[in-house]
Order: C-alpha cells, then sequence, then structure tokens
C-alpha cells in the first residue's frame, strides 16, 4: 500500500520524480524537489534559486530579482505535485489551470543563492478545483503569499 491510500507523509520526492508527475520542464520547471507531503492536506516545494535561471538575464541585470508570478508559480507548482501524489497515478502527466490568484503579496525579493522553500496547504477541493494557501519562504522569512485556486483538465 503507498503512502497516498494510507495518508502516511512522503519525505521527499526528487526532481526526476516531480517531472513524471507534472508535465512542467525548463524553464518554468520551478520546483526542483518537494518534501513533506502528507496527501490532501500539504507540502512543502524546494526551488534552488540560480544566477542561471534565464529570467535572470532581463529581471534584473544590475540586481537579479526573482519575478513574483514565479514565485506564484512555485507554489502552483508544488501544490499539482500534492495533487497529484493525494490522487494517484492516474493524475500524473494532467494539465493544470489557474483559476485565480488572491490575497498575493511580496514582502522581500528572492535572489540567486536563495534556497526558496513553498509552504501549500489545501484549503478544499470539489471534483477538479482545488484551493490553496502559499506561503514562500528564504531562511524562514516570508518572501511571498498567496490564496490560489486551480482546476486539473484532461489532456
Amino acid at each position: 500500500m503507498d503512502a497516498t491510500a494510507t495518508g502516511e507523509t512522503v519525505a521527499m520526492i526528487d526532481i526526476s520524480r516531480v517531472m513524471e508527475m507534472i508535465p512542467h520542464r525548463y524553464p518554468l520547471l520551478m520546483v526542483d524537489r518537494v518534501r513533506d507531503v502528507v496527501p490532501n492536506v500539504s507540502a512543502v516545494g524546494i526551488k534552488n534559486v540560480t544566477i542561471n535561471e534565464a529570467f535572470f538575464q532581463g529581471h534584473f541585470p544590475r540586481r537579479p530579482v526573482m519575478p513574483g508570478v514565479l514565485i506564484i508559480e512555485s507554489m502552483a507548482q508544488t501544490a499539482a505535485v500534492l495533487v497529484v501524489q493525494t490522487l494517484g497515478e492516474e493524475a500524473e502527466g494532467k494539465l493544470v489551470y489557474f483559476m485565480s490568484v488572491d490575497e498575493a503579496r511580496f514582502r522581500r525579493p528572492v535572489t540567486p543563492g536563495d534556497t526558496l522553500q513553498i509552504h501549500v496547504n489545501k484549503l478544499q477541493n470539489r471534483r477538479n478545483v482545488w484551493k490553496f494557501k502559499g506561503e514562500a519562504k528564504v531562511d524562514g522569512n516570508l518572501c511571498a503569499e498567496a490564496v490560489f485556486a486551480a482546476m486539473i483538465m484532461e489532456r
């Protein structure tokens, strides 16, 4: 019996497994691994931010800052991994579309060298619509937060 069926915490999902679970790829894969997954409840994504990210070429050349929309995207991808872990293999690779982003706040910049910890908690779900609260932190300091909803679609 796997963790999805038992509701047990999954300690770590590595990048290879993340790429099996969600369809995102470079340059828009915004999560390197996911840890502390509690199916149907919460997960913590990890994004190691490096100067090699394509977006730093233009945002901003003299003071590289990770765009806020990409921090929100990292929350959504972490949530997508949580959904797949909750629903099981039949959900792998399905597309997930944003429906709404509310209460987005950006508290501090995320820069090269930071390790972004993306905390997502499920607020509710009905059929194929899921709603989450996300917080992005660096060294325990809140950088961004948002409430967002997404819909899982068949390909």
